[in-house]
């Protein structure tokens, strides 16, 4: 499979630097990590972090986000440092975009906006581009004046009320049908789609969840021979993509979602819902899980979040830490101070594998543990079929 290409690595890299707002009660290693991730997406989207401001306060400014003298204090940099554009951790509301762009005149982004240009840069087929154009059009609706800010420099009556607001009237207008438009091509597509499924062999359904970037990808190569795309990068799989696997005699299909993240835009994942039916259908889950991340607990509970919010949290879940080959656990080192490497035994024994039945440990890269998890696969698949198509003897 030929090297795929989503952006132009021939265009300068722009240099960022990032915003966040610490709240009360949230302690200063959740804001690093969520600093450490939105920095992961400047890195996905081909930016470069070049620094970071955090900001405690008890809620964010109306205004400005963080309030004049730390907008002030970045200004300052972003002048001095020739930064190329403002990142911040949360979602702006129009007038907060408005104000800080006016103040630093430099590209102001947040967090949605930069998820949604990422989805931009992924999208391959058909339906994901319609989802992701559906997506920034609703994001860009209620922020259209920012694109009339030059009538702020007239004064008076004259001349503000008529053409500004005759053209982002008809802005607006032409926003909204587009958005009709898509949302019908989204219904035909979601119809092809459900015919689709229909229409395939009584097989049972696996679908391969979790957070963005553990390796889901990895495993669904693994398991079907396949060649899906797979890199470290967040979002590296955008489209739903399903392929036929069969251990010894027992066939299923096997389905590659979209990680999920925190923050994720709420309208994004509305426009996502029509993906990620292959999960809502699915008829067994695999909740897969990085290990070897220092936060991965509050991974897996995004995950459940979002696995509930799509009401597919009561479906039948295998959990499958991947990635041991990478864990290190800070607690617990050896008489020289040296990381503790833990075996199979060890990490089934942990909270991880007790309260998590059935749960499982390897690592999708260097092949470890491999054969457990296809066994249990064919024990699981098999099972399942046998209840729901009894007369069906597999023979293939």
């Amino acid at each position: 499979m030929g090297k795929q290409k989503y952006y132009d690595t021939s265009l300068k890299q722009e240099r960022a630097v990032l915003v966040g707002v610490i709240r009360p009660g949230e302690k200063i290693e959740e804001t690093r990590e969520y600093l450490d991730e939105l920095t992961f997406l400047v890195d996905t989207a081909g930016g470069l972090v070049v620094h970071e401001f955090t900001q405690k306060m008890l809620k964010p400014d109306r205004g400005t986000f963080v309030g004049t003298g730390k907008l002030e204090e970045i200004q300052a940099y972003v002048k001095s440092e020739e930064i190329d554009m403002v990142v911040f951790d949360d979602e702006l509301s129009p007038s907060q975009l408005r104000n800080i762009e006016r103040e630093l005149q430099v590209k102001v982004l947040d967090r949605s906006n930069l998820i949604l240009d990422i989805f931009a840069g992924r999208a391959q087929t058909a339906q994901a581009k319609t989802q992701v154009e559906l997506a920034q059009l609703q994001y860009l609706l209620p922020r259209l004046t920012r694109l009339w800010t030059h009538l702020e420099r007239q004064k008076g009556g004259i001349g503000m009320r008529g053409p500004g607001e005759t053209q982002i009237e008809s802005d607006r207008r032409m926003i909204l049908e587009k958005i009709s438009l898509l949302k019908g091509r989204l219904k035909l597509i979601d119809k092809q789609n459900e015919t689709q499924r229909k229409n395939r062999v009584q097989l049972i359904r696996i679908a391969l969840v979790g957070y963005t970037n553990v390796g889901k990808s990895t495993i669904m190569n693994m398991l079907s021979k396949s060649e899906v795309f797979a890199e470290n990068k967040l979002f590296a799989t955008l489209d739903t993509t399903v392929r036929k696997v069969v251990i010894e005699n027992v066939p299923f299909l096997l389905s590659d979602t979209v990680g999920f993240i925190r923050k994720l835009p709420h309208h994004l994942v509305e426009c996502f819902k029509s993906t990620l039916d292959e999960v809502r259908e699915a008829d067994i889950l695999i909740h897969v899980v990085d290990v070897s991340h220092a936060h991965f607990e509050d991974q897996i509970n995004v995950v459940n979040e979002t696995l509930k919010d799509l009401g597919a949290r009561d479906k039948p879940i295998i959990m499958v830490f991947n990635k041991i080959d990478a864990y290190v656990n800070p607690e617990l080192q050896d008489e020289e101070g040296e990381p503790v490497t833990l075996t199979l035994d060890d990490f089934k024994k942990s909270w991880m594998g007790t309260n998590n039945a059935p749960a499982l440990f390897i690592s999708a890269l260097h092949k470890e543990n491999l054969e457990k998890f296809k066994q249990l696969l064919y024990d699981k698949v098999l099972s399942l079929h046998t209840e729901r198509y009894p007369n069906d003897k597999l023979l293939y």
